[in-house]
């Protein structure tokens, strides 16, 4: 079974600009969850093992990371060597049934002293019902201070000038093009230096995925994936088509028009259609909708396909392995220049403390060290993602090539508009809009298998649904008494080859 990690959750909000980005797979532990500590021995789900502060605590932890944990177990085994009294009780989920399991324990007043905040519901609903505490009495202004600008915002993970989580990881593009060099060497495609011949254009992937099934001959593909457990389609569609020039990346909400543009931007088609070409030239892997990622990622270590799309959270994985022969690169389009880029709108969310524990100090200091520069240092040492540190993040001090090259790519994500930024009260419209079905992964789907023939009349239907959700969410909530508007989804001074400082300047100032 797939046991597949989603990147820590950065902006709740940032669903606009990734649109399914989130949904990176799911740890599909039985049952849901999967009960641990750091030296493997089961730990109890109870708040204290000694009841009573003067003896040892157990704070319960709740996360959804699997290929990260190496981190996270490790930070545990630091935390308590300086902390005897405190123990921490970690207990992994599934990352597709995480919210809910939130909400189960919530009502049974069970939540875990410190645990990943979940993206959905909206912060302000968990705040609402009582999920997180207000940590204003721990962090206050000497603590904020080690954070770089942009790093609180309100409606994100402030709500009335309250803290209640922090951004753990600084800003890359989400989603990379792996390469096997191996398979790479093997097929020809290698510089004058005898270095592999990275792609960068469209054009340069459809060469080398031509080069390497051709010399496969049935036994290796050019391309591969696994979208049998979840879709991942939308990761392929968010990497091609943003160097294109269209910001919205899979989310189809253009911020310049504040309009899904699935049908009126031509890159979309355009997009589709070179995936439906690598499809029937035979470039991509035959089993590629039925193998789940999991699978996939295994296959392209072995060799068995040239280039798959990912994000940095595999790379634990194949280093775990000692498989360290790929590389990485980002924003391919048409061109070799990209026309936009991947966008971050500062804030973001890690881990929160339950508003009812027992033993809130204790899990304030498990909290506190999560965030301390130092542990920021080791999250990159141990190739997990960049730190919101930018001191940790200099690649040139990093000793695996891939994580340094993931690090280096931090350039193409550039500060973009967030209508949570602009107007707080947009995060209401978050929660009214309804899910389109069929959403953009059902629609990838449905053409990749050849269930839908007319791929401009079903970008077209997945554009004018898309919109219609947004705006019944924007009347209801104008309806409810908040002051929204369409407006706020448009920022017609933004130009997406650079970071966004119009009119939400004093936002981020």
């Amino acid at each position: 079974m797939d046991k597949v990690t989603a990147p820590a959750p950065r902006m709740s909000r940032r669903s606009f600009l990734r649109g399914t980005s989130w949904v990176a797979g799911s740890a599909a532990l039985s049952g849901g969850t999967l009960s641990s500590c750091h030296n493997g021995l089961l730990k109890p789900s109870s708040s204290t093992s000694g009841g009573v502060h003067g003896s040892t605590v157990t704070i319960t932890y709740w996360d959804w990371w699997v290929t990260q944990a190496v981190w996270i177990d490790d930070e545990i085994n630091r935390f308590e060597q300086a902390h005897p009294h405190i123990k921490i009780a970690k207990v992994t989920n599934a990352v597709n049934i995480y919210g809910n399991l939130l909400n189960l324990s919530a009502q049974s007043n069970k939540l875990p002293d410190v645990f990943m905040v979940s993206t959905q519901p909206a912060l302000s609903e968990q705040v609402k019902q009582g999920w997180l505490k207000n940590l204003d009495a721990y962090a206050g202004v000497s603590w904020r201070s080690r954070f770089p600008a942009h790093s609180f915002i309100e409606g994100n993970n402030e709500l009335g000038g309250h803290l209640y989580t922090a951004p753990l990881t600084g800003y890359a593009p989400t989603y990379q093009l792996y390469i096997n060099n191996k398979v790479f060497r093997a097929a020809g495609l290698t510089n004058p230096d005898g270095s592999v011949l990275l792609p960068h254009t469209w054009d340069d992937v459809t060469h080398a995925a031509e080069t390497i099934t051709q010399k496969g001959q049935g036994n290796v593909y050019g391309l591969g994936f696994g979208n049998g457990s979840f879709g991942l389609l939308p990761w392929w569609l968010d990497l091609f088509v943003r160097a294109a020039g269209s910001p919205a990346g899979s989310s189809g909400l253009d911020y310049r028009t504040g309009k899904y543009t699935y049908a009126s931007d031509r890159n979309y088609g355009d997009c589709i259609a070179l995936l439906m070409e690598w499809k029937r030239k035979g470039f991509i892997y035959p089993d590629a909708m039925s193998i789940g990622d999991e699978a996939a990622r295994a296959l392209f270590e072995q060799g068995k396909f040239g280039m798959t799309v990912g994000g940095v959270w595999n790379q634990s994985e194949w280093n775990s392995h000692h498989f360290t022969d790929y590389s990485l690169v980002t924003l391919l389009g048409p061109q070799k220049t990209p026309l936009s880029y991947f966008y971050h709108s500062g804030g973001g969310s890690f881990v929160g403390i339950s508003a009812k524990s027992a033993f809130a100090p204790e899990a304030w200091q498990w909290f506190d060290w999560l965030y301390s520069p130092e542990a920021g240092k080791r999250f990159v040492e141990k190739g997990i993602d960049l730190s919101i540190y930018p001191q940790n993040n200099d690649p040139h001090t990093i000793i695996s090539a891939p994580f340094a090259q993931y690090v280096a790519t931090s350039s193409k994500m550039l500060l973009g508009p967030d209508p949570g930024v602009r107007n707080p009260q947009t995060a209401q419209v978050g929660l009214l809009m309804k899910a389109v079905k069929p959403d953009i992964s059902d629609t990838l789907v449905g053409i990749y298998t050849g269930q839908i023939h007319d791929v401009q009349s079903a970008l077209s239907s997945l554009s004018s649904n898309s919109q219609q959700s947004l705006d019944d969410a924007i009347k209801q909530a104008q309806q409810q008494g908040y002051k929204v508007s369409q407006a706020d989804y448009v920022f017609s001074d933004w130009d997406p080859l650079k970071p966004y400082t119009g009119s939400s300047a004093h936002v981020y100032a």
